[in-house]
Formats: C-alpha cells, sequence, structure tokens
C-alpha cells in the first residue's frame, strides 16, 4: 500500500537569508520530505524545486510556507497548480490558507487563474489600443530602416555601379549584405 506524503518547497533568495524559519514552519506541519532552493525566484529553473516537482506522486501535497516562495509570477503560479491537479497532487500553503485538497482551496486558486486571465486580456487590449492610436497619428510599428536617406541613395548607386563588391559596401555604409540587398532591391 503506498502512502501519501506531504512533500515542503522552501526558497531564499540570497546565501545572506535563512530557511530557518520555513524549515521550522515544514516540521510543525508534518511534512516528509523537504526541498530547497538558495537562489531568486524569478530563475526559470530552479534545481530544488524541479526535483521536488520531479518527487511528487499522485495523492502527495506540496507545501509551501508562502506563495511568493514557488512561483515566479501569478501566470507561473498558476501554471504550476494546473500542472499538480492535473498529477493528482495537491497544494497547501501555510501564510495564505490554501489547500487545493479542500473545495474551498480549489476556489481560490480557481480565483487567481480567473484573475490572471483577466490580466492577460487587459494588456492585450491596452496594447492594442496603443497601436492603433499611434497609427492613427501616421506612425508604424517595426524598426527603422538603417539605411534611409543620403544612405539609401549612396547605396543605390553603390549597386548601380558594380565597380565595387557588396561587402566594401556594406562596410562602408555600416550595414549587413541582407540589409543592403533588402535596401536596394527596387532597381
Amino acid at each position: 500500500m503506498t502512502s501519501f506524503m506531504d512533500v515542503f518547497y522552501a526558497r531564499v533568495s540570497t546565501s545572506d537569508q535563512s530557511l530557518d524559519l520555513q524549515l521550522d514552519a515544514a516540521e510543525r506541519a508534518g511534512c516528509g520530505k523537504v526541498y530547497t532552493d538558495t537562489m531568486s525566484g524569478a530563475k526559470a529553473s530552479r534545481p530544488g524545486l524541479d526535483e521536488c516537482l520531479a518527487f511528487l506522486r499522485p495523492g502527495d501535497c506540496l507545501v509551501v510556507w508562502k506563495l511568493d516562495r514557488l512561483g515566479r509570477s501569478l501566470r507561473h503560479l498558476i501554471d504550476l497548480m494546473a500542472d499538480l491537479e492535473s498529477r493528482g497532487i495537491g497544494f497547501k500553503s501555510l501564510q495564505e490558507s490554501i489547500d487545493t485538497t479542500t473545495p474551498g482551496g480549489k476556489l481560490v486558486m480557481h480565483v487567481f487563474g480567473a484573475l490572471a486571465e483577466f490580466e492577460r486580456a487587459l494588456v492585450v487590449e491596452r496594447t492594442k489600443a496603443g497601436l492603433e492610436a499611434s497609427r492613427a497619428r501616421g506612425r508604424r510599428g517595426g524598426r527603422r530602416n538603417l539605411l534611409s536617406g543620403k544612405k539609401l541613395e549612396l547605396a543605390r548607386q553603390l549597386r548601380a555601379d558594380r565597380t565595387m563588391s557588396v561587402e566594401e559596401a556594406c562596410r562602408i555604409l555600416g550595414c549587413s549584405r541582407a540589409t543592403f540587398y533588402r535596401s536596394t532591391s527596387t532597381l
């Protein structure tokens, strides 16, 4: 018979900080195994977290002292929660009193997910509105042309003359071959 385990993940950002508070909480919560990291939460890959997630089995529960110890962002937290749920793994945050093994805890995580979705939709909406306003003022997006004005005129003359190699023309103009050809292709 397989027994389920509460597995604790603890993280501090720098080696100057102590894991003691979190480790004491893990002991009080009766967690059978503890994984730790000493690194910024902004890092995409954290060895302790990766090892912890690989260890968890269906029926186990991932426990953290506080939500900010686990996720880099709300989106990252939501993705982690979805992954844990799909694998049949529970989640508890001791400070926020979130426990996805209960209906109330599941509700809280779904609310977080809805808020993250709403935030993404607002960002997309604001971006589109900003682009439309710029277009209405005659601006267009993208990188400015490297060869324009006198440089573009010189590039066209150099390409038409054919007495100079493309490499030498690019060196004079300070551009790549692709830019040279793209800018002078109307000839």
